[in-house]
Formats: structure tokens, sequence, C-alpha cells
């Protein structure tokens, strides 16, 4: 099953995807299996694995230093690969990795292939441009993992044209202008500019950046055919804090297709 029709299944199912962000190494590549599939026991639709990077520019100070523990723990793309391959056969749910190019250029042309081979469905790649996709696209493709693009709320109509029209597996909708992190207030008007994101694809789409509680969840969860939560899964995980996950994956449940 493709990342896009994951979560189209769950939309038709009558629910919202809901998507936990974990780093990759943050405690130790060896606890990478456990957490995996506990979030997939827990009913999450997919998984975003973060691949630690020294200069996370999209990333805010909770993911930032989950990634700064994980490089210390000599965690890299290649490993976190490595890793994943060898649960692959236990995991049901698409996995998608947030990367930066780099690591992928020093990984080598085999990397979306043994992507795929470990369960990866999909990639972000924060830092490189849509119109330099290609430096990755035509592998990806080949190997069936979906290059997703990001929208940011200041994106022109023209822009989030082009985006949405070139993103596979889902559109990653950013709902605040800035890195990510927990945020307790949101522009207005988002109603209308997820409205302009559904109306430029079929994709779906899903909310991300700032989203750290039930009633967020919840919020952006009625825009959207989905959500994303990163820095409060992240810290979480780290603080052993499995009641305030399955908090925020029952608040998703809670959505349903009106």
């Amino acid at each position: 099953m493709t990342l896009q029709q994951a979560i189209e299944k769950v939309n038709a199912d009558g629910g919202k995807a809901f998507v936990p962000y974990i780093m990759a190494g943050d405690g130790g590549l060896e606890t990478l299996r456990d957490t995996v599939l506990r979030l997939q026991t827990l009913g999450v639709s997919a998984i975003e694995v973060g691949i630690p990077f020294t200069d996370p520019v999209a990333d805010g100070p909770t993911i930032e230093l989950a990634g700064e523990r994980a490089l210390q723990n000599g965690t890299n793309l290649r490993n976190v690969i490595a890793t994943l391959q060898s649960f692959a056969d236990e995991v049901t749910i698409p996995l998608v990795a947030m990367t930066y190019l780099n690591p992928v250029l020093a990984y080598g042309p085999n990397f979306a292939k043994d992507a795929y081979a470990a369960g990866i469905r999909g990639v972000i790649v924060p830092d490189m441009p849509y119109e330099e996709r290609g430096i990755i696209h035509s592998d990806l493709q080949a190997a069936g993992v979906a290059l997703v693009q990001l929208i940011s709320l200041t994106s022109p109509a023209e822009r989030i044209a082009k985006l949405a029209a070139g993103s596979e597996g889902f559109i990653y909708a950013v709902t605040v202008n800035g890195i990510t992190g927990a945020r307790a207030d949101f522009a207005d008007h988002l109603d209308a500019h997820f409205a302009k994101l559904k109306e430029a694809s079929s994709l779906p789409v899903l909310a991300g950046f700032g989203i750290s509680t039930p009633e967020q969840v919840q919020r952006f969860g009625g825009y959207s055919d989905g959500v994303i939560v990163g820095s409060k899964i992240v810290d979480s995980i780290a603080n052993n804090d499995w009641g305030t996950i399955e908090e925020l994956i029952q608040a998703s449940k809670q959505l349903g297709v009106k």
C-alpha cells in the first residue's frame, strides 16, 4: 500500500490520519523498533521518522536537542535505514523519512531502494527547493517512495498550485510561520487556507508544526485529512510519558467524517 492509499483508507473509514514524528536514535537506535511497534499498536496511521542532522533549519528547540542526542549516539541515515530494515517485516503502516538533502546525497544512489526496503514510503526534504527535486525524484519514483512537499502559510496562490501539483503521498500543510515546536496560538482563518489547499489537489492534506494538545489535534483535524505531531511526541517519548501520546491519538480518533 502506498503512503497516499494508507491515508485515504483512514479517511474512507471515517477517520482522520494521525502521524507522530519521532527522532531516530534519540535514546539509542536499539530503542527504535520498540518505539515504532508501540506506536503502530496504538493505531497511528503512519510514522514520520526524523533523521538527525547538524544544521536542522526547520527544527525547533525540542527536535533540535533530540537530534543532537541522536548524533551523539552515532546515528546517521545509513544506520537508521539498516535498523528499520531489520524489523521491516513487523511494520504494517508506512514510514515517512524526514531528512535533509546532504545525508541523502552522502548515502548515494541506493538510498531510494534501501529506504523502500526499510518500509519508508515517503520522504520529506525541507531544505530542498521544489525546483531542485530532480536531484532525487526519479530514483524515489522508481523505488515507489513518495516525495512529500511542504506548503507554508505565506505561499502565494501560484506557488500553492505548483507545490500541490508536484506533491506525492500527501500535502504537508505547515500551520505556523517558523520552525517546529509547540504553540499556544495560531493564525486566524486557517480554515480558509486549508480549503484552498484541498481545492488545489486531490491528495490528502495533513496539518503539521506546532500541534501539541488534544484540542489542537481536534481543531486541525477538523480542517484537514489528518495531523502530524512532532515536538510533543519527541518530548513524551524522551520522558517515557506514553499517557500523553495516547491522549493525542485518542483525540484524533474522536474525529470523523461528518
